[in-house]
């Protein structure tokens, strides 16, 4: 599976540890940064993974910055993304069941790295349900279509 993670400068430390564990499991990884501590814009890390996920050149995006609220609120204007933000596991593995969620975002300054693994872990491994979830996904795709230009 290939994935994108990014982060900006509050989520960096969390975004590497989360890489190292993908890595090791196998996973394909596309780093977009950033690359260390140096303050950056949250917005710009989350449109670029959005765009990755949404183009197609990705499965799915990982979002990391201090709270996660930044990263979803850019990732979220990105036609055709659904990122969800998880504090927990069973917030994740719904995001993935009845969202079909292509984006996760998580928060550094709020969420422990045994925490984060556990959950990113459960997120990549649920599948969508799909059903009655399909028609609620659809609406927002025809949402986008019809104003998102």
């Amino acid at each position: 599976m290939k994935l994108a993670i990014g982060s900006d400068h509050a989520g960096f430390v969390l975004k590497e540890y989360i890489k190292q564990v993908l890595l090791t499991k196998g996973y394909d990884i596309t780093d977009v940064g950033t690359f260390d501590k140096g303050s950056v814009d949250y917005s710009d890390f989350g449109f670029k993974v959005a765009h990755l996920v949404s183009d197609g050149e990705v499965d799915k995006g990982i979002l990391i910055c201090g709270t996660g609220i930044g990263m979803s609120v850019a990732a979220n204007k990105v036609k055709g993304i659904r990122a969800a933000l998880a504090f927990d596991i069973y917030t994740a593995m719904q995001s993935r069941k009845h969202l079909d969620a292509n984006i996760l975002v998580l928060g550094e300054r709020v969420t422990g790295q045994g925490l984060a693994e556990e959950i990113v872990n459960v997120w990549l491994d649920t599948p969508f349900e799909g059903g009655r979830h399909e028609k609620r996904i659809e609406k927002i795709a025809q949402f986008e279509a019809e104003y998102l230009k």
